[in-house]
């Protein structure tokens, strides 16, 4: 039954009184000294490695992933958890090699590394772009799932679940990267708490259909009852080969969007950019650990929906107009939590939407002050009005999100896959434009160039060719497969893998064929060279040791569930 009861608006008062005064002492905290943009956007030198790392879950983690990626789970089983799992050694890729880059050239935005690698003309397009995507996107997307998600265990009217989130958000976000940063700690901890409560009901659940008890007996007879949701790598003939399509998980378009995400993407990276080199690896590695701990919390449940239905529970629950709806599978199990604990669950999903919500706004704030508002509207603005702007910045995405959100068709798609195909467009230009950028002193800014707009068209055809051209003589390789509607299409992952090979290649061409870069320190319309050298990517045996832990239990995971 979708209701709350006194109990459970007790436990979630607590959690709410609990970051708001937490947030509120941070926040009167720094009031006692000036502030400055860059201690505003991104609390310079403020947060510790368990906040970042903290952060960095808080706000990855949403109800895309609470319900999508559980409902993911549902659908095509363990396979989905490569998102979450990938997503760790990626971050200690991403601790190693882009970290020490951007801290070495004090790079603060995104958009400020296009600027100063490449030229304005690049920084500018990507910014405008960012501001698009994470406002049209990303907010809309969090925010419309986030309603559904709250309606679902409350019964409150979506459109009031909406709403509240968006001013509970905005409340956070007002405060500056170093409240978000610290209110993520308490944000992270309801989130795992409540996370595990449900898995633990759940598990339950499924031992007790079958005359058992005990969490153990129950994960058992999920891998005996649904063996075929527990690979993490789906053969050809596989119904969800299309978006998990075999070894490229591992070898192929899975990690250009990890890296993509984790390394190019300032709503993630803006956590650690302010802190010192130690202190942001620390935190990477401990969001890595994190990592590690989320199908646990958001893919199990999924699976152990799924066996429950198959044994007759959730019929009318799961089922709307004859078929069956895995991204319900989340909420049907939140509303088997006994009073007092539905109200923690109800807790966890808030935080969970809150924190992206309040990530989200953060960095579109960031890239509209910083790099369009203060170089190019207003030049030489005092930082306490660039402060003032960046708060109204704030106000006024999260007002368009709002307003967009019904009207995007999210619900038709599904909030993960929504957020997946739309920055996937992109994602390989941005990741080749980087890399290279990194690493190549001979990329040039028309190269970079090339990969923001070519990439896109590339991805724009390899999407709609299917249409006009019969890709069914690809079927017998496995670069293509039929759709719903028999449609032979290019998987997904593998889309982002031909793209990102065509834009390195272009990249290449451009750039050979095209001016020499200025050494750092010139004047170049090709921008300058990055301070980059061997010595930077040295670990300390701390960080090393506990590479090796991630590494190993990844590997472990992927050799049992192969």
């Amino acid at each position: 039954m979708n209701t709350l009861h006194s109990p459970d608006y007790v436990v979630f008062l607590v959690y709410f009184l609990t970051v708001a005064a937490y947030g509120y002492w941070i926040y009167t905290k720094k009031r006692a000294a000036a502030v400055s943009s860059t201690d505003y956007f991104l609390a310079e030198g403020a947060l510790t490695w368990w906040a970042i790392g903290a952060s960095l879950i808080a706000s990855n983690i949403s109800a895309e992933q609470m319900i999508g990626m559980s409902g993911s789970g549902f659908k095509m089983g363990l396979g989905i958890a490569t998102y979450e799992w990938l997503a760790a050694a990626t971050l200690l890729i991403v601790a190693v090699f882009f970290m020490p880059v951007y801290l070495k050239n004090k790079i603060y935005t995104m958009p400020q590394f296009l600027r100063q690698r490449y030229n304005g003309t690049v920084a500018m397009i990507m910014a405008v772009f960012w501001l698009l995507l994470y406002v049209v996107v990303n907010l809309t997307s969090i925010l419309y799932l986030g309603g559904l998600a709250v309606h679902g265990i409350s019964g409150i009217d979506p459109g009031t679940c909406m709403y509240a989130l968006a001013i509970f958000a905005v409340i956070i976000t007002l405060g500056g990267m170093k409240v978000i940063g610290y209110t993520d700690v308490i944000q992270v901890f309801f989130l795992a708490l409540g996370g595990l409560v449900t898995t633990y009901l759940a598990l339950n659940l499924v031992s007790g259909k079958f005359g058992t008890t005990g969490v153990v007996n129950g994960f058992n007879l999920l891998r005996e009852h649904a063996g075929d949701h527990f690979h993490m790598i789906l053969k050809r003939d596989n119904p969800n080969y299309l978006d998990l399509p075999g070894l490229t998980v591992l070898i192929g378009g899975m990690w250009i969007s990890h890296l993509s995400y984790w390394g190019c993407n300032q709503y993630i990276t803006q956590r650690a950019l302010g802190a010192s080199l130690p202190t942001a690896r620390a935190g990477l590695l401990f969001a890595a650990f994190l990592k590690l701990l989320m199908p646990v919390i958001v893919v199990l449940p999924g699976i152990a929906a799924y066996v429950l239905y198959r044994q007759g529970s959730f019929q009318s629950e799961l089922l709307l107009g004859g078929q069956v709806q895995p991204d319900q599978a989340y909420p049907v199990l939140l509303n088997l939590l006994p009073t007092g604990l539905k109200g923690l669950a109800f807790a966890a999903l808030t935080a969970a939407v809150v924190a992206s919500l309040a990530g989200k706004a953060n960095s579109i704030s960031t890239i509209f002050t910083l790099d369009i508002y203060k170089p190019y509207l207003h030049p030489g603005v005092d930082e306490k009005k660039v402060v003032w702007i960046g708060k109204f910045a704030i106000v006024v995405a999260m007002a368009v999100a709002v307003f967009l959100a019904p009207r995007m068709g999210i619900g038709a798609k599904g909030g993960f896959q929504y957020i997946q195909e739309y920055t996937g467009f992109v994602s390989p230009g941005i990741f080749a434009m980087f890399i290279l950028g990194f690493f190549w002193k001979r990329t040039t800014s028309n190269a970079a160039l090339f990969a923001t707009i070519g990439g896109f068209a590339c991805s724009c055809l390899l999407k709609f060719v299917p249409n006009f051209i019969d890709l069914s003589g690809l079927a017998s390789s496995g670069f293509a497969k039929a759709n719903d509607t028999g449609v032979y299409e290019i998987p997904f992952l593998d889309r982002m893998e031909i793209v990102f090979i065509f834009c390195v290649f272009g990249m290449v061409v451009i750039s050979l064929l095209g001016k020499r870069p200025a050494a750092p320190g010139g004047e170049s319309s090709d921008g300058t060279s990055l301070a980059v050298d061997a010595s930077m990517f040295k670990v300390s045996k701390g960080f090393l040791a506990g590479t090796l832990i991630v590494c190993g239990a990844l590997a472990a995971l992927y050799a049992v569930f192969w």
